[in-house]
Parts: C-alpha cells; structure tokens; sequence
C-alpha cells in the first residue's frame, strides 16, 4: 500500500491571510494524520484555474495540460494523492465555485488521448469537510461528493460536518472537532 497522500483542495473564497471555519476544521483534521502521511494544500481561489471551456461536442477530446501550467500542476497533484480532501464551505447548498470550477476540468481530463483519468482515479479515496449553519443544507454537497466518488470508482471514504456562520464558529462546535480529531482514522 502506497503512503499516504492527502491533497487539500480549500474551496473557500475568503480573502488571502483569514483562515475559515472549514479550512480551521479541516486543519485540525490534518493534525492527526500519521506522521509518514504527505499533505499538499491548494487554496484554489489562489490558483489562478482557467474558464474550463466545454469542447465535448465538438473537437472531442482536448490536450494534455502544459507542463508548468496551473492545470498541469492540479492535474498532477490529483493523479498523485492517495486521498482527494474537498474543504468546502456551503455556498448556496452546493460546491464554492472554485471547487465546481476544478471538478470541471475533470470533463477535460477524462477526454485526455492516453491519461485514461477515470483509470487512475479509481481506488483513491474522497473526503468532504464542510460547515453551514445547518447540516441539512449542506446535504446536496454531500450528494454531489458522493456522486463525484461514484463516477470515478473512487472510495467515498467520511465527510466532516461542522456548525459554521459566523468567524471561527465552529471552534465552538465541540461535537465537530471531536470528530475532527477521529475523522481520518478510519
């Protein structure tokens, strides 16, 4: 069994140097991975993405992203980790739009001649760490996750809820940082 690879992908699209109550319930998640367990974290506001642009129906497939390009780098981190972490915030009952904006450049990579994605997708395992103010709003998320992880034959392995809203509410949220402290255990 490979090393543990964790790739964070903080969906939030708070301004740089003020950390939310996701990405803070995610960190102390991370705390408690085994010492020998890679971690990578991609704030993907930051990243500088491209407009994916939807050529499905018409050339059919698309390039390999560009070596050194901002693609190329979330492409290769992808195929990389053992574990893919969502750290998302419910925005509007869904995904922030960085993180819809990474998932879909996955229609790009599927239609990539030769990196057969789906292939090396599957296996890895998927987690969500979200907060809200109520977890029943957050419950399409959690569908769009699980559905991601489907398609993929990926491992839809937790998801960490916690109470958010307001600046570090969540710290206050003692049921979800237990969790947190647990949450990649098993």
């Amino acid at each position: 069994m490979p090393t543990p690879h964790h790739l964070f992908l903080v969906a939030s699209t708070r301004e740089p140097g003020h950390m939310g109550n996701t990405e803070w319930l995610a960190r102390q998640a991370a705390a408690h991975l085994p010492a020998d367990a890679a971690q990578t974290w991609v704030h993907l506001a930051r990243a500088g993405m491209p407009e994916f642009v939807d050529q499905r129906h018409t050339a059919g497939s698309y390039p390999l992203p560009e070596t050194g390009s901002v693609m190329r780098q979330l492409l290769d981190q992808t195929l990389a980790c053992t574990d893919l972490v969502f750290v998302a915030p419910v925005y509007w009952f869904s995904f922030p739009s960085t993180l819809k904006a990474y998932l879909d450049h996955w229609s790009a990579w599927l239609r990539v001649p030769g990196l057969d994605f789906k292939a090396q997708m599957s296996g890895k395992r998927l987690w969500l760490i979200t907060t809200n103010g109520e977890r029943a709003k957050a419950q399409p998320m959690i569908d769009s996750t699980a559905l991601c992880a489907r398609f993929l034959d990926m491992s839809m392995a937790g998801v960490l809820w916690g109470k958010g809203g307001a600046p570090e509410a969540v710290r206050s949220d003692a049921a979800a940082v237990a969790a947190a402290n647990q949450f990649f255990a098993g």
